[in-house]
């Protein structure tokens, strides 16, 4: 699809392969052993990193969305961003044609930092293992997320994508997390229940939840609603009753709808993760990532709001 049309998902090749052994290579003995060994393996097909679940569940919902609107060019398109060398690409494109995925656009900019390219790619969500890159495009104002690898290895769906996120510094701004930190959970509660009929602030990951929202109604449309490839969940530490209002009527003034939301007042949210089994869980707090991560859920961080400055502080 034409970029302006496309729903652009730009994944770093750390994210999207295992490459473990090789950062350790190029950490340990220097960017030219590392490229001979990349070179020298590059028959050596790479195993699935983080992201690659996630990426085959997009191409799957591709598919159904080329089923039903065979001109229609409103879809998922993959673009590989990485500050590889282009000596290292054979190998990532004999990978990805192993797998038969769909990435026909590569971005690799030779140690440079990728994060100028992606306004111009016009990245709609960005996926790398790298936090400092990460935090740099969420800077930018770009939806993004540091990729974490689950302790435990899990079966998931390839005929639906499910997304979770959290609600406050994720999908909504961290507004009422401020109260939380800096006045306590009274005060919060209080806080939220005053407000019940004021929309919150966006977050950093709103507009990726709107992007689902649209493929979505594309199979409303054709009377696919039980059988839709996407579904969308808010897992969140918010209580229902004291706090729970507020968010589900911000999400209908923006005219999102959200399939399943879990209200967990404060209760782990791992149990529920491995229940839902999502390609990918957006969190704001590094706790409930390594929960996630810990009974085999994929996480994925967004370094967004107060609880970034708490957790350097502690």
């Amino acid at each position: 699809p034409k970029p302006q049309n496309a729903i652009t998902v730009a994944v770093s090749s750390r994210a999207l392969f295992n490459l473990v052994e090789e950062r350790q290579i190029y950490e340990e003995h220097g960017l030219e052993k590392y490229v001979e060994y990349q070179q020298n393996n590059e028959n050596v097909i790479l195993k699935p990193g983080p992201a690659f679940y996630f990426v085959k569940a997009l191409e799957h919902v591709n598919a159904r969305l080329l089923e039903l609107y065979p001109d229609d060019e409103e879809r998922f398109d993959v673009v590989l961003m990485t500050n590889n060398h282009a000596q290292v690409g054979v190998r990532l494109i004999n990978s990805i044609n192993h797998y038969g995925l769909t990435i026909e656009r590569f971005c690799m900019t030779g140690g440079e930092s990728p994060i100028g390219y992606l306004t111009a790619y016009l990245t709609n969500l960005y996926l790398s293992a790298d936090s400092d890159k990460v935090q740099e495009a969420i800077e930018a104002g770009i939806a993004s997320a540091t990729m974490f690898t689950a302790n435990k290895d899990v079966a998931y769906l390839d005929t639906q994508l499910r997304v979770a996120f959290d609600g406050d510094a994720v999908i909504f701004s961290d507004e009422s997390e401020q109260i939380v930190k800096e006045q306590g959970l009274d005060r919060f509660f209080e806080h939220e229940q005053l407000n019940e009929n004021k929309p919150l602030a966006q977050g950093p990951l709103k507009g990726f939840l709107e992007d689902l929202g649209k493929l979505q109604k594309k199979f409303y449309a054709k009377n696919e609603r039980l059988n839709c490839p996407i579904r969308t969940y808010l897992v969140t530490a918010r209580s229902a009753a004291s706090s729970g209002a507020r968010v589900l009527k911000t999400l209908r003034s923006w005219g999102l709808e959200i399939d399943e939301a879990l209200f967990l007042a404060g209760a782990p949210k791992g149990p529920i993760l491995v229940k839902i089994r999502p390609h990918i869980f957006f969190d704001d707090q590094m706790f409930h990532i390594e929960g996630a991560r810990q009974l085999g859920a994929i996480a994925a961080h967004v370094p967004y709001g107060i609880a970034q400055k708490y957790r350097k502080t502690t």
